[in-house]
């Protein structure tokens, strides 16, 4: 093992992502009662220009009036992009009104380190000059060649950076890519076109302790497409995906939460390990396989998915 190690940053659950239209109230109300373990409210790009300023006095609102986290909810905001004149002004505005009701800040279509610099220095004012207690976290969309490119070293940028989310249809906009598909597979391309963008976002966030996150999957009408799609970013390291259709909560949430005989197993093999371990041998034997310390690890991290399960079922049931 290196002596350089980055440990997780922060560790949230994040199987399912909500998309929610920031000017669309009533969308937000049913969000918050759904079963997604992290919500968006977005200022971006599912709110036309005319309604911009509106969906931002929205979404304040409602990080006010809503208790997200009774409800087991993650919030996040996706701010406009750093290219619009918009987005300053939801970082002020969002901040020095709701700051404290927030959890994180979605970052769209960061290109370099840098974007995220900018970002991060008007969190900090507002935070300040508020006095609030509360640390507001940052999120980058990995949607342009550019963001691509450029993502080991956004991965790298520190302070209040948790997670990188492929944003994959700005992304295939970006490449020029001959689909119009959000996320499907392309039927003239021999396999996962996406597969090798994800896993290069997927090693970047987790040599540097960020979690990793796949964007949408446009055909809310094809459940088994979606599941596809999430079980191949599962196999890669991915831990959630956004849904823009509640339909597609129930498919994350079950595609990324470990199945039940895997968590008995990943709490059989620490145990075993540690039977082994006060007999002074660094291996074991269970159910006819060799397992040791990198069994170990392995099962750690199932387990830390699970007990997150289990800490926000607890939740709702005590709401």
């Amino acid at each position: 093992m290196s002596h350089t190690l980055h440990p997780l940053r922060r560790q949230r659950l994040q199987r399912s992502e909500l998309a929610v239209p920031g000017s669309n109230p009533g969308m937000i109300d049913k969000a918050a009662e759904s079963a997604a373990d992290y919500i968006f409210l977005d200022c971006e790009d599912a709110v036309a220009p005319p309604e911009k300023e509106q969906a931002r006095r929205n979404i304040i609102q409602a990080l006010n009036d809503i208790d997200w986290e009774a409800k087991g909810k993650t919030v996040s905001v996706r701010v406009n992009g750093l290219d619009t004149h918009y987005m300053y002004r939801d970082v002020v505005d969002i901040m020095e009104q709701a700051g404290d009701r927030l959890d994180t800040i979605l970052v769209p279509k960061v290109g370099v380190p840098t974007d995220l610099y900018m970002v991060e220095a008007m969190v900090n004012q507002v935070e300040q000059a508020k006095g609030y207690d509360t640390r507001v976290g940052l999120e980058a969309l990995i949607e342009t060649a550019l963001g691509m490119a450029n993502v080991e070293a956004i991965a790298q940028f520190g302070g209040r950076l948790e997670a990188l989310h492929f944003g994959v249809a700005d992304y295939a906009a970006s490449l020029r890519a001959r689909t119009v598909n959000i996320g499907g597979l392309n039927p003239d391309y021999p396999g996962d076109q996406w597969h090798a963008a994800l896993s290069r976002m997927t090693i970047a966030c987790r040599a540097y302790g960020l979690r990793a996150i796949d964007g949408p999957f446009g055909d809310f009408s094809d459940p088994e497409g979606y599941k596809d799609g999430a079980r191949r970013g599962a196999a890669l390291g991915i831990e959630g995906k956004w849904a823009i259709h509640p339909s597609q909560i129930a498919l994350a949430n079950e595609v990324f939460s470990p199945p039940e005989a895997e968590v008995t197993r990943a709490r059989n093999i620490v145990a075993a390990l540690r039977e082994a371990e006060a007999q002074g041998k660094g291996a074991a034997s269970l159910d006819g396989k060799m397992i040791d310390a990198a069994s170990e690890r392995m099962a750690a991290n199932v387990i830390a998915v699970d007990d997150a399960i289990r800490v926000k079922s607890a939740t709702a049931e005590a709401a």
